[in-house]
């Protein structure tokens, strides 16, 4: 069996310094890829580097167009061409629809979608001259349905995943591939946060908030950040080259 399936493969992992993000990371670089991070907080990405999860660091605002292809230049100095791509990066906001103000669609299309489409014309017209690439975006079940209370989210991460079916078929013949994943509600520092909000605004048990949280999730609980890593590794893998254009639920059978 092939231990290092990726070798030779340079990898970035946007939002790499935490969770999701990270874990994707490290999952990467123990299949053999170089890996190159990127986030807005460089103290947080250099003690991912530091403690090996990573193998190099590019800080950007993956909204920002200019600065995010200013650290994809940087990374293919460090390592070459980049091979995979995995937009990671992703923020949330939950509030009414009636509360919910144009900036905060705007917030939300700026990081989920844009996030996501920036990185992607940063890498892909050296994928497609190269003929091989992997292009997967770390979307969300609110990508696949609706949710309460989170309609701008919902909004953006449905977005992205319509920009990675409609890029599928674009670039069909060209050896890239683009898929998503979409994650249920994940074991992260983030969702901990959360569960500190719904308890200190509501009053509940910390357990009667997690049950609220995993309800949908006919398994019941949190998805565990490795499971989403194991699935992008898939993705980037040779055995994977037929799969485009898809939208892969990881959630308990959610949807």
């Amino acid at each position: 069996m092939n231990t290092n399936p990726l070798q030779g493969r340079h990898a970035i992992v946007t939002g790499g310094g935490r969770g999701i993000g990270r874990t994707i990371a490290k999952t990467l670089a123990g299949a053999g890829a170089k890996v190159t991070i990127i986030g807005r907080d460089r103290a947080t990405l250099d003690r991912v580097v530091s403690e090996g999860d990573a193998h190099a660091a590019s800080v950007a605002d993956v909204t920002d167009p200019v600065a995010t292809q200013s650290a994809v230049q940087a990374a293919v100095s460090w390592h070459g061409p980049v091979d995979l791509m995995i937009a990671n990066a992703g923020s949330a906001v939950s509030a009414p629809f009636l509360k919910s103000t144009p900036d905060m669609f705007r917030q939300m299309l700026d990081v989920n979608l844009l996030g996501v489409t920036n990185v992607t014309h940063a890498v892909l017209g050296s994928m497609i001259e190269r003929r091989f690439g992997r292009i997967v975006a770390v979307a969300s079940t609110a990508g696949l349905k609706g949710y309460p209370y989170v309609s701008a989210y919902c909004a953006a991460k449905h977005a992205a995943i319509g920009f990675v079916r409609a890029l599928a078929l674009e670039t069909a013949t060209t050896g890239v591939t683009v898929n998503a994943v979409c994650p249920g509600f994940t074991d992260t520092d983030l969702v901990a946060e959360s569960l500190d909000t719904i308890v200190a605004k509501t009053g509940r048990t910390r357990e009667q908030a997690l049950s609220e949280l995993v309800k949908h999730n006919p398994q019941q609980r949190l998805i565990s950040p490795a499971e989403i890593a194991d699935a992008v590794l898939w993705l980037c893998g040779e055995g994977a080259r037929s799969v485009t254009g898809q939208a892969i639920a990881v959630a308990g059978g959610e949807i």
